[in-house]
């Protein structure tokens, strides 16, 4: 009588110490869905503030235009294409033409 109730408690207790380790490593697999869905909504909602930003700026051209004079006197022109590099290649070609083309330059001003 003396070892069935004791047998019972060790299985009782057992199968509350397994059922506890179960349901925190559950509880814990759910808070890092919580906190990974969290970071991307914080991320999304950035997303939307810099999205309703621009949207704001882009749709108003006439404010930019007033914040331009405000902040300048400079006339901004649209860049040319042929000034827009498409790769890195291009503009470091660029630059080695400019550098031979000056250093030939000086050489021609010495003489």
């Amino acid at each position: 009588m003396v070892k069935i109730k004791i047998l019972i408690s060790i299985s009782i207790f057992s199968f509350l110490l397994i059922g506890t380790s179960a349901l925190k490593n559950q509880t814990r697999e759910i808070e890092k869905k919580i906190y990974d869905l969290s970071q991307i909504i914080l991320f999304k909602e950035r997303d939307l503030n810099e999205s309703q930003l621009d949207f704001s700026y882009l749709t108003s051209p006439l404010m930019i235009e007033k914040k331009v004079e405000h902040l300048d006197n400079n006339k901004y022109f649209p860049m040319e294409y042929s000034r827009i590099f498409l790769s890195m290649s291009s503009y470091m070609d660029l630059q080695k033409k400019h550098v031979k083309q000056k250093h030939n330059y000086e050489k021609i001003q010495k003489k």
